[in-house]
């Protein structure tokens, strides 16, 4: 049944029908505007402006809060964070404002702004503050304002008698770009065009003294295009493609080599852009010329993109994908807390990296941890001689004569599976991070933006897990009190 409603009232025609209500304190973006280090971030974030020249630059809250606000809408760019700011009363709390505004605080071009003038150590140091971690410097002026300025090698003794406390969960994943799936053929053909545009520039500069140089462009795009509409790609035609794009661009760095001979110092006045991206074909038709001339895949430093050329192939071994393309990346959880120990974007062996990791676990905690979960490739000789030196328990496999009592033997084995299943937190946070909040596709283009749009979803997932261990400790207490006032009824009755 449908009762009509006559005389309904738009909200176009009076928008006062909501009312103005305040806004609802229990609201996760307001807990979590409690959580973040708002002022001490502030201090960091004033030394990038040296100058009292200029425009006055947007707050640092409202930087650091667009930043954190982002991995919280995964598929949005930076235009819909925009008009979901300017819709959301909450989110420009989050952000600092006092009072809503219809339209947001900044364009959306200022999120760019925002990525390169907050550096990744700067994130990491508000990540660290977030899960309640000290750093060395931290460490170092409490003792100083406590002891007297009595620092921690003058207490070495003290630190060095404290035993070691703790779990540390270490491993690495790759945060991949949002790159083209790269084939050499068409990093080829891409390198060609991009060669081609170059030698157009020259010749509008008017350096060619007459006709243009001949490139073959269409007759090249015409072989490329035939390649790629191949639904059988074998081996031959590749192989066929590939020597044929590396002619064509061959003959283009030829011309464009020749324009500076003619013209010393012409390529000099090409935009940056352009003379980057020159330098980049240059290597991209040496690689590609080496791997095609020896019939192999494998060079150092590959490059798999040439608007993103700091990205490199990671060697994975995932069922779903082999390879993946972009940042290297290995984390620790300590108390189910996320950190970033290294990045970096060439394929580095993460067993390099436990010994300093566990040190920086030490200048931050006083000690060192009692336990550290890893995967098997942490288990070299070097590192399991340094917990052992320290008093660290590595998970894993006990080495050297098998144990003869069948219990022990029990015990021992019981113990690596329970350690396996705990090392398996961190894989949950790495599969958070890539369905939840982008990890598994990095959208920014520089280098520097990327890492802090890494840099910037650890630091969300931490909140989140702040807030939900607060409400956590809410609803317990909420339930101690209520049992509490209930045993004191009883004990009043009886």
């Amino acid at each position: 049944m449908y009762k009509r409603h006559t005389g309904q009232v738009s909200m176009l025609e009076s928008p006062e029908m909501f009312g103005s209500l305040p806004l609802n304190p229990n609201n996760d973006w307001i807990k979590l505007s409690k959580l973040v280090p708002w002022r001490e971030f502030d201090l960091k974030y004033a030394n990038n402006f040296r100058s009292k020249k200029g425009q006055r630059a947007i707050d640092s809250r409202m930087a650091l809060g667009a930043l954190l606000i982002k991995p919280a809408y995964k598929a949005l760019s930076d235009e819909d964070i925009t008009k979901e700011i300017a819709m959301n009363p909450y989110l420009q709390y989050f952000l600092g404002l006092h009072e809503y505004r219809y339209e947001c605080p900044f364009d959306p071009s200022m999120m760019t702004r925002f990525r390169q003038r907050i550096t990744p150590e700067m994130l990491a140091w508000v990540n660290d503050q977030i899960i309640g971690r000290k750093a060395e410097q931290d460490r170092n002026d409490d003792d100083k304002g406590g002891t007297g300025g009595q620092t921690d090698e003058n207490k070495g003794g003290e630190s060095a008698g404290e035993e070691n406390q703790g779990t540390m969960i270490l491993d690495a994943t790759c945060a991949p770009q949002n790159i083209r799936f790269p084939t050499d053929a068409s990093l080829l053909n891409e390198a060609r065009e991009k060669a081609e545009e170059v030698i157009d520039t020259l010749h509008d500069m008017g350096l060619s003294e007459g006709k243009k140089p001949r490139t073959y462009r269409e007759k090249a795009l015409q072989k490329y295009n035939s390649f790629s509409k191949s639904r059988k790609k074998t081996v031959k035609l590749i192989r066929t493609t590939i020597r044929q794009q590396l002619g064509y661009l061959d003959r283009d760095l030829g011309i464009i080599d020749a324009y500076e001979l003619r013209h010393p110092g012409c390529l000099q006045k090409l935009p940056s852009r352009q003379q980057t991206m020159l330098q980049v074909i240059r290597t991209l038709y040496s690689q590609q010329e080496y791997m095609y001339r020896t019939g192999t895949h494998k060079v150092p430093d590959r490059i798999v993109s040439l608007s993103q050329s700091w990205v490199r192939p990671i060697v994975r071994g995932k069922q779903t994908a082999d390879v993946e393309f972009g940042a290297k990346v290995e984390m620790s959880v300590v108390d189910g807390y996320l950190r970033i120990e290294d990045l970096r974007w060439d394929a580095f062996n993460e067993s390099t990296t436990l010994q300093q990791s566990v040190e920086a676990y030490r200048k931050a905690y006083g000690h060192y941890p009692g336990r550290v979960l890893a995967d098997t490739i942490f288990r070299t000789k070097e590192n399991l001689k340094y917990c052992k030196e320290h008093g660290i328990h590595l998970n894993g496999p006990k080495l050297g004569k098998p144990f003869t009592d069948p219990a022990e033997a029990r015990r021992h084995k019981k113990l690596e599976w329970l350690e396996s299943g705990e090392r398996g937190e961190i894989e949950r946070h790495f599969g958070v991070g890539k369905r939840r909040y982008s990890l598994d596709c990095i959208v920014t283009r520089l280098k520097e933006t990327s890492e802090v749009m890494i840099h910037s979803i650890v630091i969300f997932m931490n909140l989140r897990k702040r807030l939900r261990l607060l409400l956590r400790s809410l609803f317990n207490w909420f339930r101690k009190m209520i049992q509490f006032r209930l045993e004191k009824k009883d004990f009043a009755l009886a």
